[in-house]
C-alpha cells in the first residue's frame, strides 16, 4: 500500500510500478463532501496503513485507467467501508459484486445510523454530488488565489491533492474527487 487518495481509491505498489485502484461495488463521500469525505479517508488511511500487503480483486479497468478492484486486507475493506457507513453501496456498479452483501451492509449502517447515516436519510450521494459540481459554473474562471495550475507542471500527486483540497477542483476532471491521477 502507498498512499491514500479519498474514501475509495488508493494507489498501491505491484510489481515495482504504482497504479491505482477504485474500490470496487462502492462510492465514498468526495472529500469536498465536509467532513464526511475526510472521515472516509481517515478511515481507509487507519484500515490499511502505509507499507501493509493487500490482496487485490480486480474486475475491470476504469475510463481513467484505474484498476477497479475488491482489497482484502484481512476483510473485504470496501464492504467494511459499506458496514461502518463510510461509504454507499454503489448500485451502478454491483454487477461484477455481491449486491445482496453490500446492500444489506448499507442497510445495518443506516439504521445503527453510522457514519454518512448520521444524516436523515444519509447525506447528498457522492454520485449526485459530482453531477451537481459538473454543472456549477464559475462565471470569469478564476480560482483559489487566481492561480491556475496544469497537471504538468505540479510535480506531485501529494500536491495536486493539496491544491484540490485548498479549492482547484479544475485539477480533478473527471469528479471523483482524486486531482491529476497519472503523477507519480
Amino acid at each position: 500500500m502507498l498512499s491514500i487518495g479519498d474514501g475509495d481509491t488508493l494507489r498501491v505498489n505491484r510489481q515495482g510500478l504504482p497504479i491505482t485502484i477504485r474500490l470496487a461495488c462502492i462510492d465514498a463521500p468526495e472529500l469536498a463532501q465536509n467532513p464526511y469525505g475526510q472521515q472516509s479517508r481517515s478511515y481507509l488511511q487507519t484500515r490499511l496503513a502505509k507499507g501493509r500487503e493487500v490482496t487485490i480483486l480486480s474486475h475491470t479497468t476504469d475510463r481513467y485507467g484505474r484498476t477497479v478492484a475488491e482489497v482484502i486486507s484481512g476483510i473485504k475493506i470496501n464492504l467494511a467501508l459499506v458496514e461502518d457507513g463510510q461509504a454507499f453501496a454503489y448500485r451502478q456498479y454491483l454487477g461484477g459484486c455481491d449486491a445482496k452483501e453490500y446492500l444489506d451492509a448499507e442497510y445495518r449502517a443506516s439504521r445503527h445510523r453510522y457514519g454518512v447515516w448520521q444524516v436523515e436519510g444519509g447525506i447528498t450521494r457522492p454520485w449526485d454530488f459530482r453531477r451537481g459540481r459538473r454543472n456549477a459554473v464559475i462565471p470569469d474562471g478564476t480560482t483559489p488565489g487566481g492561480r491556475r495550475y496544469r497537471c504538468q507542471e505540479i510535480g506531485s500527486y501529494a500536491r495536486a491533492q493539496e491544491l484540490l483540497r485548498q479549492g482547484h477542483t479544475y485539477l480533478d476532471s473527471n469528479g471523483d474527487g482524486e486531482a491529476c491521477e497519472s503523477l507519480p
